[in-house]
């Protein structure tokens, strides 16, 4: 009794075995590449997915976009300054049955594609593009690295430089560039003020000077001043010039009033 109670347990094992290596579950992102007898079949997923045991094999492959940092890689400038920069690179497949084929590994694949291509487009540039040109970098770096994935199936959407790590001598050279250029623009700047004041005084110039009781009411505006701020005694020296038409006008009718009498 025995032998038939353990061969009708194997049999049950052995039929939930194939149940389950038969029954696959893939979820929305991720799609199976099945080789049957070594061969490919049509993509399947994303869902329940039955698959031969044995004769089939099933590789899972995710679509969801990746996200992988490159690490600090050590750069020599166009200008012959060596810097460190690392980036992060986003791809992800877009052929599931290429990713898997054509390339053995297409994560590390990547991957090294990013770095040997950061150290490329990076070192063709200045020091000043790598520091003030980041976006048309990261373009051209996206461009030539998705160019190379593009036979594995994976699409590269973008690359972005993250860091660029500079030596002590080159932070202290580009401070000292900085503080020149603000002391250029602040004397500019006062140069400019200057330029701007004269000019006014200039045209102030010439409407006072066309006009002698411009200057005159002038004269008197700046005595009101000086008197409400100062509470001491001033002496100011007042011009005879002031004084003129007040007298001609005293003169004026004296001599009127000598004629009426």
């Amino acid at each position: 009794m025995a032998i038939p109670s353990m061969t009708l347990l194997f049999l049950i094992f052995l039929i939930i075995y194939i149940i389950s290596s038969a029954i696959k579950i893939l979820k929305e992102y991720e799609r199976g590449v099945v080789f049957r007898l070594g061969r490919i079949i049509p993509l399947r997923g994303p869902g329940l997915v039955l698959i031969w045991p044995i004769i089939d094999k099933m590789v899972k492959v995710s679509m969801r976009t990746v996200t992988m940092d490159v690490p600090p890689q050590d750069i020599i400038t166009k200008d012959n300054i060596t810097v460190k920069v690392n980036a992060v690179v986003y791809f992800r497949p877009v052929d599931p049955i290429k990713a898997i084929t054509a390339v053995e590994d297409f994560y590390y694949a990547t991957s090294q594609i990013a770095q040997t291509s950061l150290r490329s487009i990076l070192g063709q540039s200045q020091l000043d593009d790598l520091l003030a040109k980041r976006e048309e970098l990261n373009a051209e770096l996206q461009k030539v690295i998705d160019q190379q994935t593009e036979p594995w199936g994976v699409k590269v959407t973008s690359v972005e430089v993250k860091n660029v790590d500079l030596p002590q001598e080159m932070l202290r050279a580009i401070a000292k560039q900085a503080e020149a250029e603000r002391e250029r623009r602040a004397k500019i700047i006062h140069a400019e003020g200057e330029l701007q004041a004269a000019q006014k005084l200039t045209d102030a110039a010439k409407i006072i000077s066309s006009e002698s009781s411009t200057l005159q009411l002038r004269f008197l505006q700046t005595l009101t001043e000086i008197a409400t701020e100062k509470n001491s005694t001033i002496i100011f020296p007042v011009p005879i010039d002031l004084l003129s038409p007040f007298m001609k006008k005293i003169s004026e009718e004296t001599g009127n009033r000598a004629e009426t009498r």
